[in-house]
């Protein structure tokens, strides 16, 4: 049975004394003692952004495209979004980007006119996995390592669905004035620009 705290007087002033069991102990194990883990906080299932609307005009912030004008077609799940340039515009083919690397523009595009079935194909992930080319071993690749590599050919059946839904969206582009061309120049600040001023 552990002894109780006793009060002791010293002077005027009276304090409570803590049991010898209850007082700090001079040595500590040789052994840490093993804590229990933290449980992780249960992830959330990712909500889009109120300005990341379908037809919104977005600025790419990071990638090969960073400073680019694209239209977004459709948010996808896990923070991926699925735009367009369109491609005869500004060079930028149908692609996935990562929502942390957006600004999104208050300028919205009106996507009538753009088959619905041809971006639920294209939004898959199966249709963004890139083929890998099975290495050539022997005596012939040897005698082309020195030589440039090879360009990429885009197949035609990418080629045609970017295409198909380019046409409708530079339709609805060319009725708003001077819009081709603010999809063609990219973006870029220049000194004494503050952004957190701007509207976008």
């Amino acid at each position: 049975m552990s002894a109780a705290p006793t009060t002791k007087t010293f002077g005027k002033s009276t304090r409570t004394v803590p049991a010898a069991s209850e007082k700090a102990q001079k040595w500590y194990p040789a052994e840490d003692e093993a804590q229990p883990r933290k449980t992780r906080k249960t992830l959330r299932p990712w909500a889009p952004r109120s300005t990341l609307v379908p037809g919104t005009v977005l600025i790419l912030l990071a990638g090969r495209f960073r400073g680019k004008r694209v239209v977004l077609l459709k948010t996808l799940d896990n923070g991926v979004l699925l735009v367009t340039g369109p491609f005869k515009i500004n060079g930028v083919p149908l692609r996935r980007v990562n929502s942390r690397y957006v600004i999104a523009t208050s300028l919205k595009i009106d996507l009538a006119g753009i088959d619905e079935a041809k971006i639920e194909e294209v939004s898959t992930p199966k249709y963004f996995t890139a083929e890998k080319a099975k290495d050539k071993a022997g005596e012939e690749a040897f005698f082309k390592q020195g030589e440039a590599p090879k360009k990429k050919e885009v197949s035609s059946s990418r080629a045609a669905d970017q295409k198909a839904i380019d046409k409708a969206l530079i339709a609805n582009i060319k009725k708003v004035e001077h819009l081709a061309s603010y999809l063609a120049s990219s973006f870029s600040l220049r000194k004494g620009d503050k952004p957190h001023e701007m509207k976008w």
